[in-house]
């Protein structure tokens, strides 16, 4: 008994901790963007800006700093939405409808592969990119039950976070296929890889590798947690898979339909599953 009470206060602890260093990334991560928009309001005011030319250049930071903002109260956002779902969930009642709804739909994941490939190459022409399937061999036809736009969200993350994290040149490969009881799409890249407690956190809101603050290394370290959200919502895990120097392997698992798996995930969810 007195174990479990241990445990039990530990993970309390673990717990605050964990809140508390929310709180103070949201904190920063909010007040960044609002101290440039008030920086660029008072050169305003005091007339700091006598051209047309300097005039147009702190209204475009202001646009910038703006959509920021912007994206990172969304996220906030979508992620408190779902937080609420996955919280009613584990006590559902009868009648309970969830707050973020999924416009889930019959694809094939292989249009979302194909789509990275593209993905890819827009955001760098010069990088190696292949289709494979699932760790290897030739892609497949991947049926899946989803929200196109919501599984792309997550794809689009994936995607900036390997061509972000890793140096240029950096061969990034997409898989996608069936395994078992799941449809299958990874993104995996050959760059540096994760340490063990890298990969541990993750999926944590707000946390970067680096440490860093800077927009430099990309986003606002909410990118990879929606991604994990948006994934569970569809009733499969994204997993990752890394090393030192063995790269990252992100691999999105959706219930194959018609399989367990599947029956489980549309039986928990309230409102008519499509078929």
């Amino acid at each position: 008994m007195l174990s479990q009470i241990d445990t039990a206060f530990q993970a309390r602890a673990e717990a605050e901790s964990r809140t508390r260093r929310f709180f103070a990334d949201a904190s920063h991560e909010l007040r960044t963007p609002l101290v440039g928009i008030k920086g660029y309001a008072d050169l305003y005011r005091m007339g700091a800006l006598p051209t047309r030319e300097d005039v147009d250049q702190t209204m475009t930071r202001f646009a910038e700093e703006s959509e920021r903002l912007t994206r990172l109260v969304e996220g906030m956002f979508l992620l408190s939405r779902l937080d609420e779902d996955a919280h009613h969930h584990l006590g559902a009642s009868a009648g309970w409808q969830p707050v973020f709804t999924l416009d889930l739909a019959p694809m094939d994941l292989r249009t979302l592969a194909v789509d990275a490939l593209h993905d890819v190459r827009a955001l760098d022409a010069t990088r190696p990119v292949t289709l494979t399937g699932p760790g290897g061999g030739n892609p497949r036809t991947t049926p899946a039950v989803a929200d196109e736009a919501r599984l792309r969200q997550v794809v689009t993350n994936l995607i900036g976070n390997a061509v972000t994290h890793t140096p240029p040149g950096t061969p990034i490969r997409v898989g996608v296929g069936t395994v078992g009881a799941h449809a299958v799409l990874e993104v995996a890249d050959r760059g540096p890889g994760l340490t063990a407690a890298e990969r541990e956190r993750v999926f944590d809101r707000f946390y970067r590798t680096d440490g860093s603050r800077t927009r430099t290394t990309g986003g606002s370290g909410l990118g990879l947690a929606i991604a994990q959200a948006l994934v569970i919502a569809h009733g499969g895990p994204i997993t990752l898979q890394t090393a030192p120097g063995q790269g990252c392997s992100f691999r999105i698992m959706l219930p194959v339909p018609g399989g367990e798996e599947y029956l489980r995930y549309t039986a928990q969810r309230p409102g008519p599953i499509p078929t």
